[in-house]
């Protein structure tokens, strides 16, 4: 039988790069959601989503059981002048987020650019939290 050096911090040292080089590398398929703001008017809740890059023809918007749901794609486009980025740090990839709409709203009536869905007739003049 021989004998082997024990070393404690092998393990700690593998971890360690494998844990430098998932932070250091570009993640391809890093999920991202954009921010969205929520008012209300006095006939309409209004939302605003940031979504720089991403073309309206890759958004959907649905609307089930008082749930709105934004859906959409920002996708890569690589540069074509042959150079190369330096850093990537902006995320790529589909989203998506849902929020629950009062019953107060009328979710037959949405509206875009900001996306907007207008107070049901029961509700007008009323103020909801």
């Amino acid at each position: 039988m021989s004998l082997s050096h024990f070393d404690p911090l092998t393990n700690l040292r593998a971890f360690e790069d494998a844990f430098s080089r998932m932070l250091s590398e570009p993640q391809t398929n890093r999920p991202w959601s954009p921010s969205v703001d929520i008012y209300e008017t006095e006939n309409e809740l209004v939302l605003k989503a940031d979504l720089p890059e991403v073309d309206q023809k890759d958004i959907d918007v649905r609307v089930e059981n008082q749930t709105l749901t934004i859906a959409g794609e920002r996708k890569f486009q690589a540069q074509e002048n042959g150079k190369g980025y330096h850093r990537i740090e902006r995320s790529y990839g589909s989203f998506v987020r849902s929020f629950a709409v009062p019953n107060t709203f009328d979710t037959d009536k949405i509206g875009r650019h900001p996306m907007a869905i207008a107070a049901s007739e029961a509700s007008h003049g009323k103020t909801c939290h």
